[in-house]
């Protein structure tokens, strides 16, 4: 059932991609200020309770319609889970925004390359190369397959019905929106939110960069898993991703991280991977490299229900 769930879903989102902000990001940040509201008073203790009753109700949400749709008929679970998974992970959420950057680049239309990354990842692109460029996308998309897709994948998998999907993007969500904040109003409220998202996603990020290692050069990306991961900036304030960056980067062959300037300054990037400078061409591979791996844990489903098939 999981398999055709998550094929329905891919195949649903190439025909119609889901308008992500309007119908989650926006519903879970009046969600967010609502609780903050309530439960901030600046302690992590007060975040806990808010992370509980945010993320765990909506698993319990998620689990008990499920559970009530299986006891009157199994395919009206099957479409729940279908409806669950269309609203929490999928490639368009993000490729749109990598496939223009990548259209500008093959026309060499830098400036309009600039525009659309700094939309897309929330900062400055000025004066920012060619290469520089392609480098950053392909992080962000690495990064943002990881988010939408892999992650999404292995929590749905391994938890009965949509309640792994709910809890990975709920609580990706509510840690990029609580755990990030270094005002003085936050306090240590978004403390836990990005503790307990660190654990739900510490085997997700091996599971990603395992399948860029895969069906990638598998000898590279497990060398950069293991010299360079720990080097990433944002691996400093609990997350893993370079895990991810690393491992995809040796996949590929290409070089990413590397220090370049935003928002007037230089920032400090370890470099990940080893091979070229980051291009167009790069860019092309680094989505081949993503449908490689998904398509390995397809199939791996796929085995994996026609063992347990011919093992009843």
């Amino acid at each position: 059932m999981s398999l055709f769930s998550l094929l329905a879903v891919l195949l649903i989102e190439q025909i119609r991609p889901l308008p992500y902000r309007r119908f989650i990001h926006e519903p879970l940040a009046r969600l967010a200020r609502f609780l903050e509201d309530i439960f901030n008073a600046g302690e992590r203790s007060h975040g806990l309770v808010a992370w509980l009753t945010a993320v765990g109700g909506l698993v319990l949400v998620a689990g008990a319609v499920y559970a009530a749709l299986y006891a009157i008929n199994p395919l009206l679970s099957w479409l729940w889970n279908v409806l669950v998974l269309y609203l929490t992970m999928g490639f368009r959420q993000f490729s749109h925004c990598y496939s223009d950057i990548q259209f500008a680049l093959r026309m060499d239309d830098v400036p309009h390359a600039r525009k659309l990354l700094a939309d897309w990842r929330g900062r400055s692109a000025d004066g920012l190369s060619s290469s520089e460029i392609a480098r950053l996308s392909i992080e962000e998309a690495l990064r943002m397959s990881h988010r939408h897709v892999f992650g999404v994948l292995l929590c749905f998998v391994l938890l009965p019905g949509p309640c792994g999907a709910v809890l990975y993007r709920a609580a990706a969500f509510f840690a990029d929106r609580w755990g990030r904040r270094t005002d003085a109003d936050a306090g240590c409220f978004g403390k836990f939110s990005q503790q307990a998202f660190a654990v739900i996603d510490w085997l997700p990020l091996r599971f990603t960069a395992s399948g860029f290692a895969i069906v990638g050069d598998f000898e590279d990306a497990v060398y950069c898993w293991r010299t360079q991961a720990d080097k990433w900036p944002e691996n400093r304030s609990g997350s893993d991703i370079g895990i991810v960056l690393a491992s995809g980067a040796g996949a590929l062959g290409v070089r990413l991280g590397m220090p370049v300037m935003e928002a007037g300054e230089i920032a400090d990037r370890a470099e990940m991977g080893t091979g070229d400078e980051a291009d167009v061409d790069f860019m092309q591979s680094a989505v081949g490299l993503v449908w490689r791996a998904l398509l390995l844990w397809l199939l791996l489903l796929l085995l994996l229900g026609f063992a347990s098939l011919v093992g009843a």
